[in-house]
């Protein structure tokens, strides 16, 4: 692997990862009250839970369609959401960034590996490459990161200490 490609696969997991330009996962998750994942703010259609879920999806759904040439569709927006009337304990919650970092390790251990050809196009797609679906899992993930933040700011579940 030359120095070039190294810099771009380096850049691309730092840019997964966040804390350059905004918040990571982690910093955004961190000490949220679990008596609120379930809470729905005043016009907002969805709870904390809900949006992590929809990250966890999404993020696994794009990871499946990168490996598996089986791969099948979802229905959006239906299949990338949980039911709005869904909810989660705190089990389920901590099931749901479990299943979301292990599946961001695999995206950027991907994105690392240099069997992994960044600008092939991935054969059962249409056109989309290795590069793209890992620029996508980060823009996806760092909206609704941000996003949640909001959300925090708006329901007033920042810990004090929180700057």
């Amino acid at each position: 692997m030359d120095e070039a490609e190294r810099a771009l696969r380096d850049q691309l997991v730092r840019l997964l990862r966040g804390g350059m330009a905004h918040m990571t996962f982690e910093q955004t998750i961190e000490d949220f009250p679990l008596d609120r994942i379930n809470e729905r703010p005043l016009n907002v259609p969805y709870t904390p839970w809900h949006i992590l879920e929809h990250l966890r999806i999404t993020q696994w759904d794009i990871l499946d369609f990168m490996r598996n040439p089986d791969y099948k569709e979802m229905a959006w927006p239906d299949q990338y959401w949980p039911a709005p009337d869904a909810v989660t304990d705190a089990e389920g919650w901590a099931r749901t960034i479990a299943g979301f970092h292990a599946d961001f390790e695999a995206v950027c251990a991907i994105s690392t590996d240099p069997q992994t050809d960044l600008y092939a196009r991935i054969p059962w797609g249409d056109g989309q490459t290795n590069l793209r679906e890992i620029l996508l899992v980060a823009d996806h993930n760092s909206h609704h990161i941000g996003e949640f933040a909001i959300l925090r700011q708006v329901m007033g579940t920042w810990p004090a200490s929180h700057t």
